[in-house]
């Protein structure tokens, strides 16, 4: 075993050696544009799916569950991230949003649907956004202002906490979250 992965190992690096005794450098990536929009555009994508695959996972049924009194319902929660990527996205690239209105006992089809819609809307709302005005400061929460980037940066992290817990509500029902799951 050692000896195959010894040769794996050797055929990998070989070419790698010979470039280095050509002098030959590896070739440089050329500089991105707009890294931070091009970066947030992608995070958008991923977390889209995971986030609306995790709404879809749990049964209707389950929509009114939340773990503790103090605790906001499923449903509460799916009503929360739609409305939070709407207004974010709104924000953050200057596009109105649609109106919506969403409440926490509406049917899963109707949640679920709104949910999908917010993510649309920030995959073309921000589509045209590049770099050149990342400091300019826009409304944030409480009356204040904050820059493009840091919105930018609140709203990708936003999705990995709106996910988790999607996440742990699902395995407190004895259900895998889309992340967990056995690749099809």
């Amino acid at each position: 075993m050692k000896r195959i992965l010894l040769a794996i190992l050797a055929a990998a690096i070989a070419p790698l050696a010979v470039s280095a005794r050509q002098g030959a450098a590896p070739a440089a990536a050329a500089p991105e544009a707009n890294p931070v929009s091009s970066a947030l555009r992608g995070i958008v994508a991923r977390e889209s799916r995971e986030v609306v695959a995790a709404a879809d996972e749990m049964p209707a049924a389950k929509y009114s569950y939340h773990p503790t009194p103090a605790q906001m319902t499923f449903g509460h929660l799916v009503v929360h991230m739609a409305t939070f990527n709407f207004g974010m996205c709104s924000t953050i690239s200057g596009v109105a949003a649609p109106k919506q209105d969403l409440n926490e006992t509406d049917p899963k089809d109707k949640l679920v649907g709104a949910l999908k819609a917010s993510f649309d809307f920030c995959t073309t709302s921000l589509a045209n956004l590049d770099d050149s005005k990342l400091g300019e400061q826009l409304p944030f929460f409480g009356g204040r202002t904050a820059s493009r980037a840091t919105l930018m940066f609140v709203l990708a992290a936003d999705f990995a906490d709106h996910y988790s817990t999607e996440a742990s509500y699902l395995r407190l029902n004895g259900l895998l979250p889309p992340s967990a799951q056995p690749r099809k």
